[in-house]
């Protein structure tokens, strides 16, 4: 009888525990872009050497669990897309564009969830990049700056010097064709939908144009731009270049180059790694601005992913996913886990209190801060970009083919401002 009564007073506990609502676990629904072959093993670790970040955070956050996933850049935006129409979205998102999904009213305000030590230590330049109106949609996740990266034995075996301007290009191009043949790729370009907006912005950027003019309007088919594109058109056209550059991805680049079969490849400062890590050896390469046009300067292309959060009406307990939500974003950004994800694939920090151990781990890390402080970023704020970001490539892609530039500008043009 007496073993009777003390379970029954047991479960008369739970019942009053739970009617009290004891706090169940809180899953969030996080997608990652994959931004090389050790993004996976960091997030989800082998068990091998430590790397485990959703592990590591469930620990230190009990009550909160991760649903984690890692997806390709190719895929991520078909994933994210089909996610929110079937009602699915995640709760947190690693990815380049926002605006759309803030002007469609999918995604929380930064500081529903952000920490303020946490928000105030990130670079003020970058969180302008994700403020619509006055209101931060997001926070960035990392960086990179673009410069030309040259095979140097290949150049001094040419015998010139690295190029500055387009001019100078083209007759370094053509003493590497005349001393190597078709042994060896001159030039490297990518304008597929992974990197042609970034093609974009370096020959448009070099030749005084850009996305938008001076008032930050649309001016996509600028007399600077046409030039621009025409110009990397017609040293594919020269034979100046790899032979498919609308196939042909960055990361293809970088092989060619890691392989000495590219003598000149504008890439992020992340290439080091990428050579490492794929066993190129005996590559003797140099870091260079990126050649422009006369009259114009040489501008490094900032690029700058997010992390957001979006909404879910139908959670039960809105601040305590909040509260999750910026816990998640506390312990990504802690110095002690934030440099290992940043130093992984040699990107530029988001935030501060990351600056002095990268610098200290890696001294060279000081110099792309800087080639980062003058760099030019996309106009990803706008709610346009997505279409231009694609506008641009499919521009690149058919005037590759023989489609008229300016035409084809004018169009996308009038496309993005009706």
């Amino acid at each position: 009888m007496k073993k009777l009564v003390t379970l029954l007073l047991a479960v008369l506990m739970l019942t009053v525990f739970a009617g009290f609502g004891l706090a169940e676990d809180i899953t969030l629904d996080v997608i990652i872009a994959q931004y090389g072959p050790n993004t996976n093993n960091w997030f989800l670790g082998n068990g091998m050497d430590g790397s485990n970040f959703v592990r590591k955070f469930e620990e230190a956050n009990p009550g909160i669990k991760l649903n984690l996933e890692v997806v390709s850049w190719n895929d991520i935006y078909t994933v994210v897309s089909t996610r929110i129409s079937n009602n699915n979205a995640p709760d947190i998102l690693n990815i380049d564009t926002f605006a759309d999904y803030a002007n469609e009213g999918l995604l929380l305000p930064v500081s529903d969830y952000c920490p303020e030590e946490l928000f105030g230590d990130f670079f003020p330049s970058f969180i302008e990049q994700s403020v619509i109106d006055g209101v931060c949609w997001a926070v960035p996740d990392l960086a990179s700056a673009r410069a030309l990266y040259y095979n140097a034995d290949i150049l001094e075996e040419a015998g010139v010097e690295v190029p500055a301007t387009w001019a100078e290009l083209e007759d370094v191009c053509q003493a590497i064709i005349d001393t190597f043949g078709g042994e060896v790729y001159p030039w490297g370009i990518d304008m597929t939908t992974d990197e042609g907006q970034a093609a974009f912005a370096y020959y448009a950027w070099g030749n005084n144009g850009g996305f938008v003019d001076a008032d930050g309007n649309w001016a996509v088919n600028s007399d600077a731009n046409v030039a621009a594109v025409e110009y990397a058109i017609g040293l594919y056209n020269k034979g100046y270049t790899n032979p498919n550059p609308a196939t042909q991805t960055r990361y293809d680049l970088q092989d060619m180059f890691g392989a000495g079969k590219l003598a000149m490849v504008i890439a992020p400062n992340s290439l080091p790694t990428y050579i490492k890590d794929k066993g190129y050896t005996g590559v003797n390469y140099a870091v260079a601005d990126i050649p422009h046009n006369e009259g114009a300067s040489s501008s490094s292309v900032g690029v700058m992913d997010r992390i957001m959060a979006f909404k879910d009406d139908s959670a039960p307990d809105q601040a305590a996913r909040n509260e999750a939500i910026g816990k998640f974003l506390s312990f990504f950004y802690d110095p002690e886990n934030y440099v290992g994800w940043v130093s992984m694939e040699d990107f530029l920090p988001a935030v501060n209190s990351a600056v002095e151990a990268l610098v200290a781990a890696n001294p060279s890390f000081e110099a792309w801060l800087n080639v980062l402080g003058s760099a030019q970023f996309y106009p990803t704020a706008k709610a346009e970009w997505i279409d231009v970001k694609q506008g641009v490539t499919n521009v690149e892609q058919s005037a590759l083919t023989g489609g008229d530039v300016k035409t084809l500008l004018d169009e996308l043009q009038a496309k993005i401002t009706k």
